[in-house]
This record gives C-alpha cells, structure tokens and sequence, in this order.
C-alpha cells in the first residue's frame, strides 16, 4: 500500500467516526460497482448519504474537497444509482464530502452535506 492510499484510509476512518458520532449509521464501505467506488454510504433517520471522502496532509495546495471534479461526481451518481436500485432504497439520497486536511496539530474535518448533485451525463 502506499503512503497515498494509507493516508485516503486514515481519512476515511476518521470520517467514519465522526459520522458514526452524530448519529449516521454505516450502510456500506467501499462498496463498488463495476469501475466506481463509494467510500461510505451512511444512512440517517430520513436520508441515504452518499459520502466521498477526501484527505490531504498539510501543506496542501487545495482543499481536500477540490479534488471532486465532475468526472468523480458522475462516477458517484453511477454508483450510487446502482446500489439504490440493488437494494430497493427509497430514501432521498444526498451526495455529501468529508474533507480531512491532516496536520502537524491533528486533523481538521469539513462536513459539507449535499456537495453536490447527481451529473449522468
């Protein structure tokens, strides 16, 4: 593994945790489709969260939630609409970023919920 994918797993669990902390209820880890990937899909009491998790260590040149481009968003409503229509969900799905920027002092986390709406194009 590299240093790149230990630090994209550190990220990821510490968006987990802090999900988890707020009342969020793992569905899912890395649950793929084909070629897509969704790192977390959480659930809460009235909506299926589709989350993309981001980190970068300090310093960075961009926001860790910079790197969702558009290709990356349409990677995730793929996803996401095959794991909807595989499980029969009928919740409203929300597509989210977690963004974790680690540093020296620790990490800081950045909830943005509904980052984004779903692209199929």
């Amino acid at each position: 593994m590299s240093g790149r994918k230990d630090t994209g797993k550190v990220g990821e669990e510490m968006a987990l945790e802090w999900l988890s902390g707020r009342g969020y209820v793992l569905r899912e880890r890395n649950w793929r489709s084909h070629h897509e990937e969704v790192d977390l899909i959480m659930e809460s009491e009235r909506w299926l969260h589709i989350v993309e998790v981001k980190t970068l260590t300090e310093p960075a040149p961009i926001e860790p939630q910079q790197q969702v481009d558009r290709r990356k968003m349409r990677h995730l409503a793929r996803a996401a609409a095959a794991y909807v229509g595989s499980r029969g969900i009928t919740k409203e799905v929300h597509f989210d970023i977690v963004s974790v920027l680690i540093g020296a002092d620790g990490a800081r986390i950045e909830y943005i919920p509904e980052a984004f709406y779903p692209i199929f194009v």
